[in-house]
């Protein structure tokens, strides 16, 4: 487990700033399409992670803030989406699809 979680680490830290991706997103790129929920448990635990994880790009595959409650407080993972320049209302992210960075089509350009 730990190997795939070091896996969704570095997916997750491959976000450009402004962008966002989904659990399922990182799954389907690691060739695990049913793990969406061990991609949210990697999220639970990158906060104490040795290089920073930038968790707060990784939501629902709506633009829904699930993961909010793992910040330490339930407005942080927002406002650190609206310092990128992501608006959120209602816990949801504004325009998703034109915020969405998927790694199937980004990391195989590279």
């Amino acid at each position: 487990m730990n190997d795939f979680y070091d896996k969704v680490y570095d997916v997750v830290r491959l976000i450009p700033a402004g962008k966002v991706t989904s659990y399922g997103a990182i799954a389907a790129y690691l060739g695990s399409v049913q793990s969406s929920r061990m991609v949210g448990w990697a999220m639970n635990n990158a906060h104490v992670q040795d290089r920073f994880v930038p968790a707060h790009r990784v939501v629902n595959r709506n633009g829904l803030l699930t993961g909010k409650h793992h910040f330490g407080s339930s407005t942080i993972m927002q406002e650190l989406l609206e310092a990128e320049g992501i608006s959120v209302i209602n816990d949801q992210i504004v325009d998703f699809n034109r915020h969405f960075w998927n790694p199937m089509i980004e990391l195989d350009m590279e």
